[in-house]
């Protein structure tokens, strides 16, 4: 077993029976359902280790529905914080958890700094920042091999880097079915006809989400076929959500209105979606539903909807992708160039098939 002083060029030989993981999971809410794709390929090659994540707070919702995890440890510190002292508190609280070694997602320093505080023994991660001596087992980040994001996550439970991409496992979270009479009863929803979900908004910036118009617009077509839509969103997307209810009638705006626990159930409910590339995207093709996924800034080839179940939509500018926030054309012609009717056809076409 490698020491807290290691080599740098220190490599894993195997996953060994009993292994006790930590992983430093990710701050987005797409990238930790990702993350689970390589906590599925580390149980494959031996069922007998555990793994522990430590992780943002709002992230335990979606981590407890991932039977690989045994423990969640929350991380009380905000997004880009150092918060040294927090994380030198939850490091000291580890150090009794007989860790055999740690897999840290994110490239940043800070992220490091709780294993190696923890004196977990082998700490693997991807070069950045610096961060030699934090990890003794750091690894080169091959970008023309390790394409996408999920990718990347898989290849650090690997015992070296890879010559070619990895296999990656689907992410599967678990649905509490007990848990919808009473959240149904609760939103006054009724499940009786098929249901669309509308998915209008990104975490990540307007340079991601189609127009809202044109959400208007499916909607249209959508109820016209005897189809119950909800909306799906965040606190931010209460405006969108009202949008589309507003203007089209019969849709109902979950937006604002549940946990990402209670997405998570009702997004399963739904026959199929219709999204934007966000956290909620990754969410619904975890749920195992029929997923429409429309990219503008951003790339299918980076983070496509890890489903067989998914339809892309994305109209490929000389420009795409960018990976910016914003258009800095302010045309976002990436997004308009996503035809509504084709959209339409293919949920409407699909949801009948189904």
């Amino acid at each position: 077993m490698a020491t807290e002083n290691a080599p740098l060029a220190f490599r894993h030989n195997s996953l060994s029976k009993g292994e006790n993981i930590l992983i430093v999971g990710p701050s987005w809410v797409g990238d930790m359902v990702m993350a689970q794709s390589l906590f599925k390929f580390l149980k494959a090659e031996n069922d007998d280790c555990t793994i522990d994540v430590i992780a943002p707070a709002w992230s335990m919702p979606v981590l407890s529905r991932m039977p690989e995890v045994r423990e969640l440890i929350r991380l009380p510190a905000g997004h880009g914080q150092l918060a040294f002292n927090t994380r030198y508190n939850v490091a000291r609280a580890l150090r009794n958890k007989n860790y055999t070694r740690a897999i840290v997602l994110p490239r940043s320093w800070k992220s490091a700094l709780t294993p190696w505080l923890a004196k977990v023994p082998v700490r693997t991660g991807y070069r950045g920042e610096y961060r030699y001596g934090l990890l003794n087992d750091v690894r080169r980040l091959d970008k023309s091999i390790l394409t996408q994001t999920v990718q990347r996550y898989v290849a650090l439970g690997l015992a070296s880097d890879p010559n070619h991409a990895p296999a990656t496992p689907y992410p599967q979270l678990q649905v509490e079915r007990d848990n919808m009479p009473a959240l149904l009863g609760r939103l006054e929803l009724n499940a009786e006809r098929p249901v669309v979900g509308l998915l209008p908004g990104a975490e990540y910036g307007p340079a991601k989400c189609w127009p809202l118009d044109n959400y208007v617009e499916l909607a249209r077509q959508i109820i016209a076929t005897d189809r119950a839509i909800w909306v799906f969103g965040s606190d931010r997307d209460k405006e969108s959500g009202k949008y589309l209810s507003e203007n089209v009638d019969g849709v109902i705006n979950l937006c604002g209105k549940t946990s990402i626990g209670d997405a998570i159930d009702l997004l399963s409910v739904c026959q199929s979606i219709v999204t934007n590339d966000s956290g909620l995207m990754h969410i619904a093709c975890a749920v195992g539903v029929q997923v429409h996924a429309i990219y503008g800034s951003s790339s299918p080839a980076y983070t496509p909807p890890l489903s067989d179940s998914a339809e892309i939509y994305y109209a490929k500018e000389e420009c795409s992708p960018c990976f910016k926030r914003t258009c800095r054309f302010d045309t976002y012609a990436c997004l308009h160039n996503v035809r509504v009717q084709d959209v339409a056809q293919r949920v409407i076409g699909m949801a009948t098939i189904h």
